[in-house]
């Protein structure tokens, strides 16, 4: 991570605005199943399952037969099921048989809501999750898609009672769709769906009819105020949910099937008798519905458990059916975005971009200096950075549409990342159980020098070359691929590899002077194309191939540029093009002399011209302006890159890249979110007169 790297000349002094960060939840409270971990990973559909239906709907062995014939409906339709349940205090998205078994047999088991997670949770106790709290767990684990029997809702004489379900306000603030066959006529229907509207709640009929379903029966007698008729509509309507980011679920109800629909009356009676029942006797709250079930199943001589299996069945081949739509969804619209992208710029203007994502939280304290064993005044920031997090924000608000790949664990954290990057095309973003998503904490003085930096970077090393391996497809048609310095050195060389055999460019961005060695300890830098390190990295370059460096480096620019000139050149055997950020000096670069400057466009041949260096000074930005340290060189490595994909000349280039880092300085994120074409096109930055750059000769 380059939090107080020097790699532009517009870093001076920071200024840090502080604001609410996240707060973070336990994560050893929380467990996804490997094998939904690894369906979530690869993109592939998921569908989460409630276990209430294991706890308290059904008596066993019904209970289970029921959870293990609903997951394997799930399997046959292709997607990964999921269902949730709490055990030992443990939230667990995806149970194994032995836990299945154990829940559908536990006589001690509670039913746990939202409400009830806490306390759950602190006590070490074991449940089955309602609707509300298997939709907290599903959209924390990153599961669109949630299959049940029926949802809660206003129960009669609730405008009194104001019982109303815990599922409706879920629905309400989760971004789930949830899959149902509707609500239980033992409920307040008509309120039911006016609480929905009330919470913002997109509601369906699913199939033929806009009839909205009344759990054992087709038809409550009111109408859903939307109609899908089939996976691909639901899809459609759960994209676009999610995409608006409004933060509430889609409601999809599920008529039960015809034939089973026949004893509907016989159980509606039966309901209302249990109802009557039920009020005689002092029944109240959440003892309502699974005594009515009980009572119901009883009258109709098990009929309505039949009928109450069958439709959970039938939610399930909908709701596998669904997720597989909604996957595929996804990556057609991913590959009708590449294409309109290419059309509109060229066939040959995709970038991958390859790197770490970070959670940075900056500490700026509020005295010229900091005492180290007791508390310091100061104010704390929380951004989202990463090399290759910030370069592809950067080129995404700069009008390309980078693929990103990454890793990241599926916590809080990972969260709020994935909230923040819906801009950019996070498909190729991972995120593994039992890992943590990258933080880093840095403490900075009131001046802005570094005092110490703390970060967990273990889940850099989980972009491993098995995982990128997957998107080979995409390397391989891209025009360049940048990789960040914090991915491990085998998937750099991989990537190398596979570049020299399909010929595209890659770009190396180092992160610190002790990383920018990795493409150096093998052949493999020989099938770079650009790099752009600031001399403490150069130099390491160069004693990793084992060429001479100074000892120290010179303060003087004339000193400076030859020393920086000196370095880039045996480097230039193979790389197309050098950016050397000198701090306040400015920027070098490095290449092939084209037309009284360097050619910096991407080449598939090797250098045939005279080198050169042009050298452009700094920008400068006082003290006052500067807001945020973090992402100014990656503002500027972005922006050279999306510069070079628009085949623009490499004086627009460079100082699109420090209008960029510019932005960046004058923002509290390290991507300033202003960024955009016009705000760093140079014909329309009136700042006087830019600076003349210089041009030096290579030997």
């Amino acid at each position: 991570m380059r939090m107080l790297r020097n790699v532009s000349a517009l870093i001076l002094r920071s200024g840090i605005t502080a604001y609410q960060s996240r707060l973070c939840t336990n994560d050893s409270l929380f467990r996804v199943h490997p094998t939904v971990s690894q369906a979530l990973a690869e993109n592939r559909p998921v569908v989460a399952l409630e276990s209430t239906i294991i706890t308290h709907g059904m008596p066993y062995p019904h209970n289970l037969s029921t959870a293990k014939d609903v997951e394997a409906i799930v399997r046959a339709e292709g997607a990964t099921p999921a269902t949730v349940g709490v055990i030992d205090g443990e939230v667990r998205v995806g149970l194994s048989s032995e836990e299945l078994d154990y829940l559908a047999r536990c006589k001690s088991s509670l039913k746990v809501s939202r409400r009830d997670l806490p306390y759950v949770i602190s006590k070490g106790l074991s449940g089955g999750t309602t609707v509300s709290a298997t939709m907290i767990a599903a959209h924390r684990a990153g599961i669109p898609v949630f299959v049940t029997g029926g949802i809660g809702g206003v129960h009669r004489d609730g405008e009194n009672s104001l019982d109303i379900s815990a599922d409706l306000t879920e629905l309400g603030r989760t971004p789930i769709a949830v899959v149902s066959a509707g609500v239980k006529s033992i409920l307040d229907i008509g309120r039911t769906l006016e609480f929905l509207e009330t919470q913002g709640v997109c509601v369906a009929t699913y199939g033929a009819l806009q009839s909205f379903p009344a759990f054992f029966s087709p038809h409550s007698g009111f109408t859903s105020p939307y109609q899908v008729c089939n996976p691909e509509e639901a899809a459609e309507l759960i994209a676009s949910t999610l995409s608006l980011g409004l933060q509430s679920g889609v409601l999809l109800a599920v008529p039960i099937p015809e034939e089973h629909a026949a004893a509907g009356q016989q159980i509606e009676e039966a309901i209302q008798a249990a109802v009557a029942e039920a009020s005689a006797k002092g029944v109240r709250g959440r003892d309502v519905t699974p005594f009515i079930l009980q009572k119901v199943n009883e009258m109709t001589k098990g009929k309505s458990l039949q009928a109450n299996i069958a439709l959970i069945h039938n939610n399930a081949k909908v709701g596998g059916q669904i997720a597989c739509a909604l996957s595929k969804h996804r990556s057609e619209r991913k590959v009708a975005g590449e294409t309109h992208h290419q059309g509109k710029h060229s066939s040959k203007s995709e970038i991958v971009v390859i790197g770490g994502i970070n959670v940075d939280f900056i500490a700026k304290g509020k005295t010229k200096t900091l005492e180290f064993g007791q508390t310091n005044p100061g104010s704390v920031c929380q951004s989202f950075g990463g090399v290759g997090r910030n370069i592809a924000d950067s080129l995404s608000r700069l009008g390309r549409r980078p693929l990103f790949i990454s890793a990241t664990g599926a916590d809080s954290h990972s969260d709020a990342v994935f909230n923040y990057c819906k801009h950019m095309n996070t498909s190729g973003v991972a995120r593994l159980e039992e890992q943590n998503t990258a933080t880093y904490c840095v403490v900075i003085t009131e001046s802005g020098e570094l005092s110490l930096g703390l970060g967990d970077m273990d889940v850099h090393q989980q972009i491993t070359e098995r995982y990128v391996s997957q998107f080979e497809k995409q390397l391989s048609s891209a025009t360049l691929v940048c990789l960040d310095g914090n991915i491990p050195v085998s998937t750099i060389d991989y990537v190398c590899s596979i570049a020299a055999k399909h010929n595209f460019n890659v770009w190396y961005e180092p992160t610190d002077p002790e990383k920018a060695c990795k493409p150096f300890l093998s052949e493999a830098w020989k099938s770079l194309s650009y790099s752009s390190p600031n001399l403490a990295e150069l130099c390491t370059m160069n004693r990793t191939l084992g060429l001479p460096t100074p000892e120290v480096l010179p303060s003087a620019l004339d000193e400076l540029l030859s020393v920086a000139v000196a370095l880039s050149r045996p480097l230039l055997e193979h790389l197309h093009c050098l950016v050397v950020t000198l701090g306040e000096n400015g920027v070098l670069v490095c290449g092939e002399h084209d037309a009284g400057s360097v050619n910096m466009q991407p080449t598939k041949h090797k250098r045939r011209g005279q080198l050169c260096a042009v050298h452009y000074p700094a920008l400068t930005v006082t003290a006052e302006e500067t807001m945020n340290v973090s992402g100014a060189g990656d503002s500027l490595a972005g922006a050279i890159m999306a510069g070079i994909l628009q085949r623009r000349d490499t004086d627009s280039c460079v100082r699109m890249g420090l209008l960029a880092a510019r932005m960046s300085l004058g923002s509290p994120h390290p991507i300033a979110p202003a960024l955009t074409l016009e705000s760093v096109d140079p014909e329309k930055f009136h700042t006087g007169t830019w600076p003349k750059p210089s041009l030096v000769w290579i030997d």
